[in-house]
């Protein structure tokens, strides 16, 4: 297994989460500013009463979260986690984009030191929390869309075992329950470590993935309760 212990308290289910698991599902794969593409199609855990989001959620991540694939590289699994949060885009946003921050919502990093401005291409360092089978992990930012509010990045180095790890993260302007809100999609593509499976590996990324998506919804939700 990746790890000896279950990451503390990051288990339980949220209502306001959908889960898109894509790597069961054979690629269609296109071209686009010459490299490889894959889009993968997975089946959607539908909120309950909401099932109207999964068409829509599919649709989103079809547009904006195809990664680029190497097919020299079989073992990898890749994953989707939606998250629906009771604040405005902008609020939500302004969090998410804080790449040299990541500690402000994801509770697994300790610190970060930055290399650079905050522009595309900049590295961060990162260390995390103990308890987690790493310790520190390099990653360069290689989206962050103001206007579309996409933030993508890479890790490049590090002590870890996520490699070829690339995430994308998109915010989408939604009305729930009658006020300004925003839905979450991160998606990820990581290579499966020797010796683990393909579940093995996306049951531990979803986890972190799903507890700092809670985070942040949490975090949006108590800001934008102050905005009003």
């Amino acid at each position: 297994m990746m790890y000896e212990s279950q990451p503390p308290d990051v288990w339980r289910s949220s209502r306001d989460l959908i889960s898109v698991r894509t790597d069961k599902e054979e690629p269609s794969s296109r071209s686009l500013g010459g490299s490889k593409q894959i889009c993968k199609a997975g089946a959607v855990q539908y909120l309950k009463g909401e099932e109207g989001y999964g068409e829509w959620v599919q649709e989103m991540v079809g547009r904006y979260h195809s990664h680029s694939h190497d097919g020299g590289r079989e073992c990898r699994c890749s994953s989707v986690v939606v998250q629906r949060v009771e604040a405005p885009v902008n609020v939500v946003w302004s969090l998410v984009r804080r790449f040299d921050e990541p500690q402000i919502y994801k509770h697994f990093v300790r610190n970060c030191f930055m290399r650079g401005d905050l522009k595309v291409g900049c590295l961060r360092e990162v260390r995390v929390v103990s308890g987690l089978p790493a310790a520190t992990s390099t990653e360069r930012l290689e989206i962050l869309d103001e206007e579309r509010h996409i933030l993508s990045f890479s890790i490049v180095g590090g002590e870890h075992r996520l490699s070829n790890y690339r995430s994308i993260t998109t915010l989408h302007e939604r009305q729930i329950n009658g006020k300004p809100g925003t839905i979450v999609i991160e998606s990820y593509v990581v290579d499966v470590p020797h010796g683990n499976t393909k579940e093995d590996t996306c049951l531990f990324v979803d986890t972190i993935v799903k507890c700092n998506l809670q985070s942040l919804a949490h975090i949006s939700e108590h800001l934008g309760s102050h905005h009003h």
